[in-house]
This record gives C-alpha cells, sequence and structure tokens, in this order.
C-alpha cells in the first residue's frame, strides 16, 4: 500500500528500511522522503515504523534465545 502519495513511498519500503537499521521518522524523512510535502501520511508512516521495529525487536530477542552459549 501506498503510504506516502506525494513521494510514492510504499508500507514494503518502510519496512525494508527499518530491517535495514532505519529507526526513527527522521531517518525516513531524510532517506525515503516520508513527510516532507504535505505530511499526511506521518501518522501512517509512523504506524508502519513502530509495528516494524516491534517485529525487529521481537525477531532478535528469539535469535538471541536461540544462541548456543
Amino acid at each position: 500500500m501506498i503510504v506516502c502519495v506525494c513521494n510514492n513511498v510504499s508500507d514494503r519500503q518502510i519496512r525494508n528500511a527499518v530491517d535495514a537499521g532505519m529507526c526513527s521518522m527522521r531517518d525516513l524523512r531524510q532517506h525515503l522522503l516520508i513527510g516532507t510535502d504535505c505530511g499526511k501520511c506521518h501518522p501512517c508512516a509512523k504506524q508502519v515504523l513502530r509495528e516494524s521495529s516491534q517485529k525487529v525487536t521481537q525477531l532478535s530477542r528469539l535469535h538471541a534465545l536461540a544462541l548456543p552459549v
């Protein structure tokens, strides 16, 4: 789904950016231009960012638990 119509940024691009290490709206603005025009996408982009960040954190915890000590 397109989150930012002005800059044609999808939720998939945001998730990929989070997977690549971006963790804030500032990062998304700087690299994907999210919210740099009209700003209507900001709430939706922030929600996608939050959900994606939580999944990355959960996966990291699972991987840490699976590592042999």
